[in-house]
């Protein structure tokens, strides 16, 4: 196949920023809609829509509607990845923007159980499933596009930028949320404060869409595209029949990675306010969120970069054995219901996670050949999301037990399970710092022969 089509040194600094910028701004919008329902199912949505039920079951059962968002995840990857491989990028990216967007201003709007029965958890459920579909396309186009457009020698530094997107996404649900508690009392954010950051929604997919809509397709897609011209290209067909090694590995790979960042993030909101304390300390692991998100924000490119000096692989290790230990230690820090305690428990939580999360990028990316590493990528990185993120907070409450004495012994190990499985893939995975992006199985498979078109 041709390799030698122009490589983004040769565009100079300003475009490969310009497309972080916009995948770093694009992927922020984007998680910050489907974390803020995780928030909310944590939060308000037990009581609002599933009323009949107990406080734990309730919580279980907006977990539930909240699970079934991961389960549409892979349905997105497929598609947009499919469509991302063959016609671009940029359009998809656009496309799961819109359709985040007006799922989550439908969520804001929204009557509740006691306004419409039983239709309101219908409903949320169909929100949240666009939502899934969404964000499902919206990773792999992300890291593709700074993957694609940056160098191969720090393309782990280029690439964690719409990483720390998520972390920055993150921040803004929990600040939002956190201004919310600051300012309104309970009995307001139940009745109609909780609207307020899903209707926000609307003017960040403005500003997301103004950004990506200003940024080209990279070089790599471009020769990809013009290798493939005239041929019957079927990305899901060809990374299933070329990469079925990659996309398992990819799958291993995300298991501690996605539960431990919810563990961090979602059940520990849940732990606090059911199971260790009461639902006004929820300003505490709030406010502890908001710290460690935004230090999770900038460590997250600060390792990105180191990967590209010491390798994907040993930070990836680092982070998957170090989450593993810290569970052990972290509900008895949040439990302690001691501010600085649970803030710490959350920083060295999110951070450890920093270290697998931020290399993911670039190391999902290389594993796959140009011309289905939308699709590869997405797939293996969606379809572990039901395993681990989708299942994480049900089986974390399960496993808790009982509220008067939760058995957080019992997830520490759950989540040392997962990291075991992660730590095994990434062994078997090959080392990719500053490979080339310019390989493909699927081309090269195709004798020259073959009509191109060109």
């Amino acid at each position: 196949m041709s390799t030698t089509s122009a490589t983004p040194a040769d565009t100079g600094r300003a475009p490969i920023v310009k497309v972080v910028l916009a995948s770093l701004v694009g992927t922020a919008v984007e998680w910050y809609d489907f974390f803020l329902y995780g928030s909310a199912a944590a939060l308000v949505f037990g009581t609002l829509f599933f009323p009949t039920s107990d406080p734990v079951t309730g919580t279980l059962l907006a977990f539930g509607t909240y699970a079934l968002g991961f389960v549409a995840r892979p349905l997105g990857g497929v598609v947009f990845g499919h469509f991302g491989d063959r016609i671009g990028r940029k359009r998809m990216l656009v496309v799961s923007l819109l359709v985040m967007g007006l799922a989550t201003v439908a969520i804001g709007l929204l009557p509740t159980y006691a306004t419409i029965g039983v239709a309101a958890p219908v409903l949320l459920l169909v929100c949240r499933l666009l939502q899934g579909f969404a964000v499902g396309g919206e990773w792999g186009g992300a890291v593709l596009m700074a993957a694609e457009h940056g160098d191969d020698a720090r393309r782990g530094f280029w690439s964690s930028w719409p990483q720390a997107g998520v972390a920055l996404g993150n921040l803004l649900a929990t600040g939002v949320l956190w201004l919310l508690a600051l300012v309104q009392p309970d009995e307001a954010f139940q009745a109609w404060g909780w609207r307020i950051p899903f209707l926000l929604s609307a003017v960040l997919v403005l500003v997301g869409l103004w950004v990506r809509l200003s940024i080209e397709e990279s070089p790599v897609f471009r020769q990809a595209r013009a290798d493939l011209a005239g041929r019957d290209h079927q990305p899901l067909l060809e990374v299933v029949r070329r990469y079925p090694r990659e996309i398992l590995l990819a799958m291993g790979m995300r298991l501690a990675e996605n539960i431990g960042y919810y563990l961090v993030t979602v059940i520990s909101i849940t732990y606090l306010t059911k199971f260790a304390g009461t639902a006004a300390d929820k300003g505490m692991i709030l406010t502890a969120l908001l710290i460690g998100s935004a230090v999770q924000f900038f460590v997250i490119p600060a390792i990105g970069a180191l990967s590209d000096r010491v390798g994907r692989r040993p930070l990836y290790l680092t982070g998957a054995v170090g989450l593993a230990l810290w569970s052990f230690v972290f509900f008895n820090l949040v439990g302690s219901r001691s501010e600085p305690k649970i803030i710490l428990a959350v920083v060295v939580g999110l951070v450890l996670h920093a270290l697998m999360y931020a290399p993911q990028a670039a190391f999902l990316s290389e594993l796959f050949g140009t011309s289905v590493r939308y699709t590869g990528a997405s797939v293996g990185y969606q379809l572990a999301s039901i395993l681990a993120g989708a299942l994480a907070p049900i089986i974390a409450l399960k496993l808790l037990g009982d509220v008067a004495q939760p058995n957080t012994t019992a997830v520490a190990i759950y989540m040392t399970v997962a990291s075991v499985f992660t730590v095994v893939a990434v062994l078997l995975a090959r080392e990719t710092a500053g490979s080339s992006l310019h390989h493909d199985r699927t081309l090269d498979a195709q004798p020259a022969s073959h009509p191109s078109g060109r």
